[in-house]
């Protein structure tokens, strides 16, 4: 699941996005509203971190921008504790309110909580299940399986394969995938994605005859439902 983390505290922002990205998320981070808003309006989102002081425009401008055509769900992020702040951010639309400080914990348990709601708008509901061929992600119930078969993942390879998946269709390089799963710079001396591919293909792939993980030499790797 991708989750946009709109936070201008230089640390904070980057623990979070360590934290989501260690749980398996894929994480895009921005330090200003306006950049927030961009990001929100140009992406596909499942979740949405909001600050409410930012620079540039504040969390409820974002938050009502988002609102007038977006219905994925918002966690508000603030230092504000007063009754009167929380519920200005309900009634601007948040679906939840985090008061800083808070515990890791409680964030991961309220953003398990927000992606799994039942009450999804159904355009939003459909994103939670994601198929190719008799592929299946259910990413809610972080789980998957093919041709009915549950398919035992590790957190890295249930990332990679959700990021596969998303992009079906679509060559990514092994720097691609080094950034986006492992939240590292690609070193042409590590094997670290070799690895984590041959261990994905092995138990996305092996026991079937149709095969859905393919390697373009000299390219990278790409998840697709070929013919032949």
């Amino acid at each position: 699941m991708k989750i946009l983390v709109v936070e201008d505290e230089p640390k904070l922002a980057e623990y979070l996005r360590r934290a989501l990205t260690e749980s398996s998320y894929i994480v895009d981070v921005a330090h200003s509203g306006t950049e927030g808003r961009r990001l929100a309006n140009d992406g596909h989102y499942d979740l949405v971190l909001l600050d409410v002081m930012l620079p540039g425009l504040d969390g409820y401008a974002v938050l009502r921008e988002l609102r007038r055509d977006k219905h994925v769900p918002v966690l508000m992020l603030t230092a504000r504790d007063k009754v009167e702040d929380r519920v200005r951010g309900l009634q601007a639309g948040a679906d939840d309110y985090l008061v800083k400080p808070f515990a890791l914990s409680e964030l991961l348990a309220r953003v398990q909580a927000l992606l799994r709601r039942g009450t999804l708008t159904p355009t939003s509901q459909q994103t939670m299940v994601l198929r190719m061929a008799d592929l299946e992600i259910d990413l809610v119930r972080r789980k998957a399986s093919r041709a009915g078969q549950r398919l035992d993942l590790t957190a890295k390879e249930f990332a990679l394969l959700t990021l596969l998946l998303r992009r079906h269709g679509q060559v990514l390089s092994r720097a691609a995938l080094a950034e986006q799963v492992w939240d590292m710079n690609f070193d042409s001396n590590t094997n670290v994605v070799e690895v984590a591919v041959r261990r994905l293909r092995g138990k996305i792939d092996d026991a079937f005859q149709k095969k859905l993980l393919h390697t373009v030499r000299g390219m990278g790797y790409v998840l697709e439902d070929r013919e032949t």
